[in-house]
């Protein structure tokens, strides 16, 4: 079976893309552009130092997912996903106009209202996104599905955040116009979004959020290819925040590199998931291959460990620019190791997703991946303390990514203890490359 991605341009798939993308692409653009206020133009709320006000933007972002995600999964299940998707989007629009206000009044009281809903709006579109796929591609289109979204929502991420950045730097009307015109324009796609009739009309909503958040996570343990699935990408997203959030003072510290820099070591990062995935779905033939998960583990730690060794002391002397950077031959191990380290990702990331949609039933299957965003943002915090004890004992980042290269190691052999058809299927997805005669 030939792996074939001629489904992207149809109805039934290029709306949903387009309104993720879209709304990936708005969240890291007023994300960034907030930071990037704070940080270099004086910004601030509460008499709160800058260091202080980026942690607690970060944590305004993520406490929707914690607060709504069991809401916005039941809700998933109960109403028609597409014109769920299209109320969603619509409230972004009045979300950025009141980011817009608080852009122009350089209101970070504002700002931060704009940013926590935005989260609660990724929180609910979050569900969706996954479980939508299932009713819209047949069985054989959906790994390719999936390598596309997450494809996309990369790509949004790196062009988000260098938009963002530059945006920033060009008065608070240039931010205003572009994150509202995408806001429009996601709406608008979001429009083309066939029907999705609901899955569990009858489910009932409840306010108890505790309570709810808990049952979930408890009947997603319940199911336990839906537990190992979720292990597996919260453990992926444990590395990326990692990685990703330490990227710019490795970059400083153990590079050399200035800013520009660091743009291209998050552009080769960010790239390298968005080329990995849709190779990983290529490979995949059109079927699950959970064999694909050891690739990327494999390829993560050969590639994250090498990363760490390559620049595992600290630099000395003035920072580089990036066309000095690109002229030493010394600094392409580097280049390699990110993009590497990325690229073994998407292999890792794209078949978990899909198994966690085949293995939920379908009238679970939004809360399943509501479970699932909680127990992610719980690795995401994980992984900022983690990182913060790590480096107050041992002062160095890149003995950081040296560890969770080994950690990873360590988790894929527990992932394989709880799911053993993972090292069953190792190489079924040889087997199933076309060979010539």
């Amino acid at each position: 079976m030939q792996a074939s991605f001629s489904f992207f341009a149809t109805r039934r798939f290029f709306p949903l893309f387009g309104t993720q993308f879209l709304g990936a692409f708005n969240d890291n653009l007023l994300k960034t552009a907030i930071v990037v206020l704070i940080s270099y133009q004086g910004l601030s709320f509460a008499g709160m130092p800058p260091e202080q006000l980026v942690n607690i933007c970060a944590a305004v972002f993520i406490l929707p997912f914690f607060l709504f995600s069991a809401t916005a999964g039941k809700l998933s299940e109960k109403m028609d996903k597409a014109a769920l998707a299209r109320a969603i989007k619509l409230a972004e629009v009045a979300i950025m106009l009141l980011a817009g206000t608080g852009f122009v009044l350089s209101s970070a009281g504002l700002l931060l209202a704009a940013l926590f809903l935005m989260g609660v709006h990724s929180a609910f579109f979050g569900p969706l996104k996954y479980s939508v796929l299932p009713q819209y591609l047949k069985e054989n289109e959906l790994v390719g599905g999936n390598g596309l979204i997450e494809m996309g929502t990369f790509l949004a991420i790196l062009i988000g955040q260098i938009g963002g950045s530059l945006l920033a730097q060009g008065g608070p009307w240039a931010i205003v116009a572009t994150t509202f015109a995408v806001a429009i324009a996601g709406f608008g796609i979001s429009r083309a979004m066939p029907p999705a009739p609901p899955a569990a009309p009858d489910i009932k909503l409840s306010a108890n959020i505790a309570t709810d958040t808990l049952s979930l996570i408890a009947e997603a343990w319940r199911l336990k290819d839906v537990r190992a699935a979720i292990l597996g990408i919260s453990w992926f997203w444990l590395m990326g925040a990692t990685y990703t959030t330490q990227l710019p003072t490795f970059t400083r510290l153990h590079l050399g590199g200035d800013a520009n820099v660091y743009t291209l070591m998050l552009a080769l990062f960010s790239i390298g998931i968005a080329a990995g995935s849709v190779a990983c779905a290529k490979l995949s033939q059109g079927r699950l291959q959970l064999g694909l998960v050891l690739v990327g583990s494999i390829g993560m730690s050969l590639f994250g460990a090498d990363l760490a060794l390559s620049a595992l002391s600290h630099y000395q002397g003035g920072l580089i620019s990036l066309g000095d950077y690109l002229a030493k031959p010394g600094h392409w191990r580097v280049i390699i190791a990110i993009s590497g380290l990325g690229f073994f990702g998407g292999f890792f990331t794209v078949p978990l997703y899909t198994w966690l949609q085949i293995a939920s039933p379908d009238a679970f299957r939004s809360q399943a991946i509501a479970a699932n965003n909680i127990i992610n943002g719980l690795y995401m915090v994980a992984a900022a303390l983690a990182s913060a004890i790590t480096l107050m004992l041992v002062d160095n980042i890149a003995i950081l990514f040296l560890g969770v290269a080994v950690l990873n190691i360590v988790a894929t052999l527990h992932l394989i203890a709880s799911a053993p058809r993972i090292w069953r299927e190792r190489s079924a997805w040889l087997r199933r490359l076309p060979h010539k005669a």
